[in-house]
């Protein structure tokens, strides 16, 4: 069986990795797989790994605060990139579909329609859940609407709630490997917290990480990923702030840290939980999205925003061995996801 997996996005983020993770669990069941990327993406993410990619257009499908021009337009260039889509699964001979969030989602899904093959979609927001729903079996992220706040819209078709399909590598991280490799400005004897918005470093994630280092110097501060534009590395130019940039030691660096406070969507919350480090989200720093993942993770996680991190980052340290614990109640379901992902796309690839 070979199936093409539709990515959007410039291949370097989030949705880079959970579809090089289907990838992979798919490999390890013993499903040939092609990624698929936008024409005009770099796909940073595949190239550092030496993973080819095929090519067709994958237009940003309308994500988590999309207007209805925004939706309208995205329409139009759908359609187009649909049909586009279909002739490469034709001529890829490509026995089915999966679609990973917003425009992989929602292209992989209508192509694979037109070129009468079985698709399975991964979906995050509310346009690539509704439209999923009502086109194939849809695997629902933490973070679509529908998944906490079900709606009374039903689908013909199987839908299940999965928690984003983690690297499960990131669990045998080692804090040694890195603690000599570390700047001077880290000081062991003090808890450690890492201030990360994913890959890209966001302007209200930098702005978090500087206002909480100005208010206490007890912690280690770490900050990762590159920043979104150039003025965000003045942000977190501060004594106390060890800035890492983009790093490849993210499990020993989960090994290392007391607590993350991070975005509320996306892997980086998934893994901490799996990990089991509390966690602080900062509500808004990617383009004002809410996903309310709080509930999800009930105990787990702390909401917070700039003007109040320092004071709900405290709360947590304070409540580190309950938050701890309640992450712990969630690891084993994390940890199985990707078991549960390839059973549901191999039970629906069947002829």
């Amino acid at each position: 069986m070979k199936l093409l997996i539709f990515v959007t996005g410039r291949g370097i983020g989030g949705d880079a990795l959970i579809a090089y993770n289907v990838k992979k669990y798919l490999k390890q069941n013993g499903i040939d797989s092609e990624i698929v990327l936008d024409p005009k993406s770099p796909g940073y993410y595949f190239k550092k790994r030496n993973i080819p990619w095929l090519t067709s257009p994958i237009p940003n499908a309308g994500g988590h605060a999309a207007s209805k021009i925004k939706l309208l337009k995205a329409a139009i260039k759908s359609l187009m990139a649909s049909i586009r889509g279909s002739l490469l699964i034709r001529k890829e001979k490509a026995d089915g579909v999966v679609g990973v969030v917003g425009g992989g989602a929602i292209i992989g899904a209508l192509s694979a329609k037109l070129a009468r093959v079985p698709a399975v979609t991964m979906v995050s927001t509310p346009t690539d859940t509704s439209i999923s729903m009502k086109l194939n079996p849809t695997l629902m992220l933490p973070e679509s609407p529908e998944y906490s706040n079900p709606k009374d819209s039903s689908s013909k078709y199987e839908v299940k709630k999965i928690y984003s399909p983690i690297n499960l590598d990131i669990m045998g991280g080692n804090k040694e490997n890195i603690i000599d490799k570390l700047p001077s400005a880290f000081d062991v004897s003090k808890d450690s917290i890492l201030f990360a918005s994913g890959s890209t470093l966001f302007d209200d994630m930098a702005k978090a990480a500087r206002k909480f280092a100005e208010e206490t110097d007890d912690y280690n501060i770490f900050v990762i990923g590159d920043p979104l534009k150039e003025e965000l590395n003045d942000i977190i130019d501060y004594p106390n702030i060890i800035n890492l940039g983009y790093i490849n030691y993210i499990a020993d660096l989960y090994d290392l840290i007391d607590l993350a406070v991070i975005t509320d969507d996306g892997l980086t919350l998934h893994e901490t939980m799996a990990c089991q480090i509390p966690v602080v989200v900062v509500l808004g720093v990617k383009y004002g999205r809410y996903h309310n993942l709080a509930s999800v993770f009930e105990g787990a996680v702390l909401e917070s925003n700039v003007d109040n991190i320092t004071d709900v980052v405290l709360k947590a340290l304070d409540n580190k061995q309950s938050m701890k614990e309640a992450a712990g109640k969630y690891s084993d379901d994390l940890l199985n996801a990707p078991n549960e992902m390839c059973d549901f796309i191999k039970k629906h690839m069947k002829k």
